[in-house]
């Protein structure tokens, strides 16, 4: 069954930034989810090309607004293809087949009599190219707040005023039309508020499409931008591609209000079906604060997919913000989310998995049926997932396939296959452990091929299967689906560890060189922009010698009943005993990653008292913010109980 969807055409007016990612990103995990449960899925992008700004900024340049846009629509693709992006139809305003479709369909309206010629003299605004009815030349946008500029000219209009009625009626019987509520309950708001007719053409510039037998006139931006999604589908021939109508727009909230109350209008003006479905979702903010170009807060994507692997980002964003709902974005919660769910989560699960197997059963999967209450685990997982991925809540979803992952993790360690291979008596439990947790990587790798399409291949590649992961279907996700004697690939490291420090430091200067490269591109001012740390206050050397710091090796290493951070540690600095040191590391390492470890204590820190056990110095670790802790060590060997100096 065909799925056409659309994510907006994106206005060419700078590079993409981590905004278009995360709608574009959405459309893509879409495209592949419905591949994955049997559907042919197609996909619409590209990008907005005409309007005052692109001419003034292509003069700026001492480009032609053609070359302008050439550069910029070779910008996103680029963006698109380094992210792992597969739109099917990147569509460009200013291409002849759109430039076609336009003029179809304006004509379609005026024959209708939806379309009629006028004078308008008012407030509007270059930015948003939008007249502002209800303002002033010279006032602040009611959108941007950027200043407005009086503009008097010959436009045609668009009768939107006489489509009040029909749309409210659209929202009423069709409740899902606009999603999500909140958005629903804006949009008729807005248009119960009463509609006004649109200026839908201007005479006072020439970059656009031309209105057929009436220069000087060229269409306004938002009549020409929207049919963007109908050119894709076929244009004026539309009904032989079988696209239309389309059964989703993604949208960011911020036009929520062209889209469903300017495109439905000029459908239902032209005779054309309506769209079954409109989404819109929140805005990203950077650290919890709105981005912004004016405030240098804009986030590339490119240096994040080059450092980390745009599968990491892409993960980031599909498990941190809720679709529909405002997200936030940090670069010290993504290297975090990448480690507790990538390389400690499903990269350790299949590595552990595959190597043992190898180890044990000579590379092949034991014949077993498998854990039969995993199996119930696995169906009853795949069933969430599926859902919720139907509903965009991707976020649910990923928490469900974690907790499986997570829950194998566990039955790992409580059989101890280490353990199992040295009793013979032991030989089915051993089969049946291995294939259990085999099993699941493979589960797991289907459900999560939409989201991290290029890592999971990898796994997917590793685990001997001999097809690709983007060919499998739903029905194969069923338990049991893996064959006993199917032969493993080698294993190779698809998510190692990263250290937080360092790759921050490299994600903030990867930020700053794509910044340069694209205000070098788009002509702006280049700044030397190097990062600040937030420093503590100073302190005199006297103040630091009080300090020792002294070498350690772990003897023991223990979980803190009733706390998921703690671990109790017995420690060697070169005293007759041990220490006995609490420290909140759990979340980055294992009591069994601990045991023999070098460490750096603070031994002369007062002891005290931490869930009824007493700490006798403080363990020294390095972490960004809130981040997972990283334990200070040494390259070279080092006795217990040396000064650190």
């Amino acid at each position: 069954m065909k799925y056409y969807f659309t994510v907006p055409i994106y206005y060419t007016n700078g590079a993409p930034h981590i905004g278009h990612t995360y709608t574009t990103l959405v459309a893509d995990v879409i495209k592949r989810y419905q591949k994955l449960i049997g559907n042919q899925p197609e996909y619409t992008t590209g990008t907005d090309e005409h309007g005052v700004n692109v001419e003034r900024a292509a003069n700026k340049l001492g480009k032609s607004p053609q070359e302008f846009v050439d550069t910029i629509a070779d910008e996103f693709r680029m963006h698109w293809d380094k992210l792992g992006i597969q739109a099917d139809h990147f569509i460009r305003t200013s291409s002849p087949e759109h430039q076609k479709t336009v003029q179809w369909m304006f004509e379609q309206c005026r024959a209708n009599g939806y379309v009629y010629k006028g004078h308008y003299t008012g407030a509007y605004c270059v930015s948003d190219n939008l007249f502002a009815t209800e303002a002033k030349p010279g006032e602040p946008c009611p959108i941007c707040g950027r200043t407005l500029e009086a503009v008097t000219e010959e436009n045609f209009f668009f009768k939107l005023s006489a489509f009040t009625d029909k749309l409210l009626e659209l929202y009423e019987k069709h409740p899902e039309f606009i999603q999500p509520e909140a958005r629903r309950n804006e949009v008729i708001s807005f248009v119960k508020g009463g509609l006004t007719d649109l200026s839908i053409t201007r005479t006072g510039i020439s970059w656009g499409i031309p209105v057929p037998n009436e220069a000087p006139h060229v269409f306004y931006v938002w009549f020409d931008a929207l049919i963007a999604y109908f050119t894709a589908a076929g244009g004026a021939d539309w009904q032989s591609k079988g696209l239309w109508p389309a059964d989703l727009h993604l949208v960011g909230k911020e036009i929520i209000r062209f889209h469903a109350v300017y495109w439905p209008a000029f459908l239902m003006a032209a005779g054309l079906p309506l769209p079954k479905q409109i989404w819109a979702h929140g805005w990203l903010l950077f650290d919890n604060d709105k981005m912004s170009k004016t405030k240098g807060n804009v986030v590339r994507p490119l240096p994040i997919a080059e450092i980390m692997g745009f599968d990491a980002l892409r993960l980031y964003l599909m498990r941190e913000v809720v679709f529909g709902a405002d997200g936030n974005f940090g670069y010290e919660a993504l290297v975090t989310r990448y480690n507790a769910d990538l390389a400690n989560g499903i990269g350790n699960l299949a590595s552990r998995t595959l190597s043992m197997i190898h180890q044990y059963r000579g590379g092949k999967i034991p014949a077993s049926d498998g854990d039969q209450h995993f199996a119930q685990l696995a169906t009853e997982t795949v069933e969430y997932v599926l859902e919720a991925f139907s509903k965009f809540e991707f976020n649910k979803g990923l928490d469900r396939v974690w907790a499986l992952i997570s829950a194998t993790d566990k039955l790992i360690v409580e059989r101890a296959p280490w353990k199992l291979v040295k009793d013979p008596d032991s030989a089915e439990l051993l089969d049946r452990t291995l294939y259990t947790a085999a099993e699941v990587v493979r589960i797991t790798c289907g459900l999560l091929a939409p989201v991290m399409p290029d890592s999971i291949q990898k796994l997917w590649h590793q685990l001997g299967c001999p097809s690709e992961v983007d060919q499998l279907r739903a029905a194969e996700l069923h338990w049991g689906k893996l064959p006993a004697g199917q032969e493993l690939r080698p294993v190779q490291p698809v998510f190692p560890r990263l250290d937080v420090k360092l790759t921050m430091e490299k994600l903030i200067e990867g930020e700053l060189a794509e910044r340069k490269r694209q205000d070098i591109l788009l002509g702006r001012e280049v700044k030397e922009e190097k990062p600040a740390l937030d420093l503590a206050p100073e302190i005199t050397i006297d103040d630091f010698v009080k300090v020792d710091l002294r070498v350690g090796q772990v003897l023991e290493a223990a979980a803190v009943k009733g706390s998921d951070k703690l671990l109790h540690l017995k420690v060697d600095i070169g005293e007759p005993e041990p220490r006995s040191i609490v420290a909140g590391i759990a979340l980055a390492y294992k009591p069994e990653q601990m045991i023999g470890r070098k460490v750096v204590i603070v031994a002369n820190l007062a002891p005290r008292k931490l869930r009824g056990l007493t700490s006798q110095g403080m363990i020294v670790a390095a972490s960004i913010g809130e981040g997972l802790p990283v334990l200070a060590g040494f390259n070279e060997d080092i006795g217990v109980g040396a000064r650190l100096k």
